[in-house]
């Protein structure tokens, strides 16, 4: 929090590392928040300077380990979900983008600063672009511009609005209690759906690839849970087990 929860080396290994054991953990949700006035303010100033003298070879093994960081949080087979209480900048939005569900609070404003140090967006694009396209790309990777939260709403950076953060935790709640409600396959396996259907042609191959998602998730344990719960009118396993 002193430093407004700013990235370094240190930061992206633990939280590498946290990630890593959350993907072992078989979670059914991952809420990720920030502590103190910022949610994350990009690049902490110290790891700057000391990057500003690393070598091609030193910078891309730098560069790559923030890469694979954000891939390890958009790839885990559960929701994530980001409630933004304070600021992001640069690496934060990404953080952000790379997220399923973000909440922000109204006070909270954002940049994709890297222009104005001199740097691109290089690493957090992916996600970015994703979240909100190309055309409001165009405008915040090029110009650095600061945005609020209501314009993050609109670009689809952020899926709801807080208040204050009173509000944030009880969307956080409400999204945990969501959650906890959906079969944790049926959750991944939306991932997956939309990972491969995304941007893809509506054709023949398309057709029978989903029509085989959806036919191998029926016949799963939990697919067939959770048709028999509700002909039955009783709680399905996973939810009785979540409250247990």
């Amino acid at each position: 929090p002193d430093v407004h929860n700013a990235f370094n080396d240190q930061v992206i290994a633990s939280l590498s590392e946290t990630l890593d054991e959350v993907r072992h953990s078989e979670p059914r949700g991952l809420f990720l928040r920030g502590d103190g006035r910022s949610f994350c303010a990009g690049a902490d100033l110290e790891w700057m300077r000391r990057a500003a003298g690393f070598t091609l070879d030193e910078s891309r093994a730098d560069a790559l380990a923030l890469s694979k960081m954000l891939l390890q949080l958009a790839s885990l087979p559960c929701a994530t979900v980001a409630l933004v209480q304070g600021n992001a900048f640069g690496g934060g939005v990404g953080l952000i983008a790379a997220c399923d569900i973000a909440v922000g609070v109204r006070q909270a404003t954002f940049a994709l600063s890297e222009a104005r140090l001199g740097i691109i967006p290089a690493t957090i694009s992916p996600y970015v672009l994703r979240r909100i396209g190309p055309a409001q790309a165009r405008r915040y990777f090029l110009t650095a511009e600061r945005f609020n939260a209501e314009r993050g709403l609109q670009i689809g950076l952020l899926h709801e609005l807080a208040d204050d953060i009173e509000e944030l935790e009880r969307w956080g709640a409400h999204f945990e209690s969501s959650l906890r409600a959906c079969a944790p396959s049926s959750v991944q396996g939306g991932k997956m759906l939309i990972e491969a259907v995304d941007g893809q042609p509506i054709s023949d191959t398309l057709l029978d690839e989903t029509a085989g998602l959806l036919s191998l998730q029926r016949s799963s344990a939990e697919g067939r849970e959770g048709l028999s719960a509700f002909l039955e009118k009783r709680t399905p396993a996973w939810l009785t087990a979540s409250r247990s």
